[in-house]
C-alpha cells in the first residue's frame, strides 16, 4: 500500500501518482491509497481519476492525523507492506523498490528515504545545517543512526505499522522514529533521489518555529516512552547544577537545583503512568488492526 496524505494537492498529485510504480518485484499487488485531509479543491477528483483510492477525514485535521489515518486504514486493508510518500512529488516515487527491499528481506521493520542531507541540492545551506543536527540529535534519543530523520519517504512493515501511535498534531516524523526505537522495531535508512520542490513547505512557516515544535516533539516522546533514562537524566543535569551553586557559593543555584530536581521525582508518578497508558493503547490498537485482512475489509465494504 502506497500512501499519500494530501491537502489541497490538486496541482501535484496527478504527477505524484503517476510516477508510482504499478509493479514491484516481490509484491503481488500495489494498491495506491490518497488520504484526503478536508481539501477544498479538486484533490479527491484528481486522486479517483488516477486510479487511486480515497480516504477522507471529512475536515482539515493536519498532517499527523492524516498520516496516522492512513497507516491504520492500510493495516486494515490487510496490507503487509505500508509506504508513505508526499503528494508533492518531493521524492523520486522508482527508489520505492530499493525502499522496501529491506523489509522484504526481513532485514528491517522500518526503512527511512536518506535524501543525504549534507549534500541535498534542493536545501539551502542553513536547512542543511538544521536537518543534519536534528537528525544527530534524533538519533540519540532513537538509539539508533538516522540520517535523515524528517524524511516522510518511509516504508514500514506490517507489524510496525500496526503498532503507529502519533500523538503530535504537528508531524509524525520524529516522534514515529522516538516510539520504533522505544519499541525495538529495525530501523535502517537507503539514500534516495529528490526532484525539485513544486512549492514552499507547508509544515514549516519559519525556522524558529520549526525547532521550536521539533525540540517539544522530541523532549515530550523521549519522556514518555524512556521516563526511567528521562528521571535519570534530569537528576544529572540538577545535580551538575548543585554542585556548580557550591563551587560558586551562589545559594540561589544550589536552591533552584534542588526545587528542580524534587519536582522532577513528584512528575515522575504520573510521566511512569502515561508510559504505560500509552504502551497499552499500542497494543491493544496493533491486536486490532493486525486481526484485520483484507477479506474482512472487502466483506465489510459490499455491505
Amino acid at each position: 500500500m502506497i500512501q499519500i496524505p494530501c491537502y489541497n494537492e490538486e496541482g501535484s498529485l496527478a504527477l505524484a501518482l503517476a510516477s508510482l510504480p504499478r509493479q514491484i518485484a516481490g509484491i503481488k499487488e500495489i494498491e495506491i491509497l490518497v488520504i484526503d485531509d478536508g481539501s477544498s479543491d479538486r484533490t479527491v477528483e484528481v486522486a479517483r481519476q488516477s486510479g487511486a483510492s480515497v480516504y477522507s477525514l471529512g475536515t482539515h485535521q493536519g498532517l499527523a492525523a492524516a498520516f496516522s489515518a492512513g497507516i491504520r486504514e492500510a493495516v486494515a486493508r490487510g496490507a503487509d507492506i505500508v509506504v508513505n510518500t508526499d503528494a508533492d512529488n518531493q521524492y523520486e516515487a522508482s527508489d520505492i523498490p530499493a525502499l522496501i527491499q529491506p523489509i522484504l528481506a526481513g532485514e528491517k521493520e522500518l526503512v527511512l528515504g536518506d535524501r543525504e542531507v549534507c549534500t541535498e541540492e534542493y536545501f539551502s545551506p542553513a536547512k542543511r545545517l538544521l536537518q543534519s543536527f536534528g537528525s544527530r540529535i534524533v538519533s540519540i534519543a532513537v538509539g539508533v543512526r538516522v540520517p535523515d530523520a524528517t524524511t516522510g519517504f518511509r516504508a514500514f512493515s506490517r507489524a510496525a505499522a500496526a503498532q503507529v501511535l502519533v500523538l503530535s498534531r504537528f508531524s509524525y516524523t520524529l516522534e514515529t522514529l522516538i516510539q520504533a526505537g522505544a519499541l525495538k522495531h529495525r530501523i535502517g535508512s537507503v539514500p534516495i533521489r529528490t526532484n525539485a520542490p513544486v512549492r514552499p513547505s507547508r509544515l514549516m512557516r519559519s525556522k524558529l518555529q520549526y525547532v521550536r515544535r521539533s525540540a517539544l516533539i522530541i523532549l515530550r516522546s523521549f519522556a514518555l516512552y524512556h521516563p526511567i533514562k528521562t528521571l535519570l537524566l534530569s537528576a544529572a543535569i540538577f545535580l551538575v547544577l548543585a554542585i556548580a551553586g557550591i563551587l560558586l557559593d551562589n545559594d540561589a543555584l544550589v536552591v533552584a537545583a534542588a526545587i528542580l530536581q524534587s519536582l522532577a521525582l513528584v512528575g515522575f508518578a504520573p510521566l511512569y503512568r502515561w508510559h504505560r497508558a500509552v504502551l497499552r493503547r499500542v497494543d491493544e490498537q496493533a491486536g486490532g488492526l493486525q486481526s484485520s485482512t483484507a477479506s474482512q475489509y472487502l466483506a465489510a465494504k459490499s455491505e
